[in-house]
């Protein structure tokens, strides 16, 4: 056999770097062939595992179970050996939305045949016809997740270039979230603070979106929220005020001392008239009864839309409780 093989090569006349060149040609039109063949367009059943991933309210946000999608495709042979080679490893996790996922009941929940077509795309990749799925119903499992809903607290420093400012608080879209874990970890949260929003130099409306703070061992409905804050030019105006009373009862009388105060409005910017006229100041009995020393702050009331806010000088103020003379009483010694 040897000496036929021999007597091939020598009829051939073949030398060390003709049987490089060969070899190469040889893997060249191999290549060319198989990358040909591989761009056709092949019917074949195709399977894939398949875990599903969804915010469904109540339930763990990934199925327990792995379903194998089975379809007869037509499709490429790339995408039937990407097939071939994916049922070895980890399941397609197939993002769907919580209104295409219908209940069984319980912890079940299912998706047909044409719902899975528009998923088409995700689970087989690109360029695949299907022509029908193997069977009209997928199910898969969600287990029940204890869960709670709390505010979001929006954590920001914001300052704002001279003569604007914030009208009215800062929001947040959503203003709460749905926290998924076990009950050890839910019953100590009662809300879920944002990453802190940094902003310098503001003299216009402001929004944008931030992400929330990562709880260990928790689970958040929504990852981020947008915030909004409504930003306006003002002007100062100042004023010497009274300090009222209110709630005090009829059988006492509470001094307040000093009995004015300075303010300085904030106003939206321009001004068409004074808006300053009907604000009152004043101290309530109530908040005199819960001080300690008897020291209080003012509250306003009637305050325009057109004030944006307000500084009053002294901040606090010193309250006193009398007894009330009766007036009956006085005139009968009389």
């Amino acid at each position: 056999m040897k000496r036929i093989f021999d007597r091939i090569l020598k009829l051939l006349d073949f030398k060390g770097r003709d049987w490089t060149v060969f070899l190469f040609s040889l893997l060249l039109a191999f290549s060319i062939w198989l990358i040909h063949n591989l761009s056709l367009r092949y019917t074949d059943f195709i399977q894939v595992p398949v875990v599903v991933s969804s915010e469904l309210e109540g339930h763990s946000d990934l199925s327990s179970n792995v379903e194998s999608i089975t379809a007869r495709c037509q499709t490429s042979g790339y995408n039937i050996l990407r097939a071939a080679r994916q049922r070895s490893r980890k399941p397609v996790v197939l993002q769907v939305d919580p209104s295409v996922l219908r209940c069984r009941g319980g912890e079940t929940f299912y998706l047909t045949s044409d719902d899975l077509q528009e998923y088409a795309h995700l689970i087989f990749g690109e360029n695949v016809t299907i022509e029908y799925f193997m069977r009209d119903t997928v199910f898969f499992r969600f287990p029940y997740e204890t869960h709670k809903k709390v505010p979001v607290y929006p954590v920001h420093i914001l300052r704002y270039d001279p003569q604007y400012i914030g009208a009215g608080p800062l929001t947040v879209e959503p203003d709460s979230v749905v926290l998924y874990g076990e009950p050890g970890y839910l019953d100590n949260i009662d809300m879920v603070m944002t990453e802190a929003i940094r902003l310098a130099d503001i003299r216009s409306n402001v929004h944008g979106s931030v992400r929330l703070e990562r709880v260990k061992g928790i689970r958040m409905s929504t990852e981020s929220v947008r915030y909004s804050q409504s930003v306006t030019r003002y002007v100062e105006v100042s004023s010497v005020v009274s300090i009222q009373t209110r709630n005090v009862p009829p059988d006492k009388e509470l001094r307040i001392y000093p009995s004015t105060a300075e303010v300085t409005f904030r106003c939206v910017f321009p001004m068409s008239s004074d808006v300053t006229g009907d604000v009152r100041f004043y101290v309530d009995y109530n908040d005199f009864m819960n001080s300690l020393g008897g020291r209080c702050l003012v509250k306003a009331d009637h305050l325009p839309a057109e004030i944006v806010g307000y500084d009053v000088r002294p901040v606090v103020f010193d309250c006193v409780v009398n007894e009330r003379l009766n007036d009956v009483q006085t005139v009968g010694e009389q």
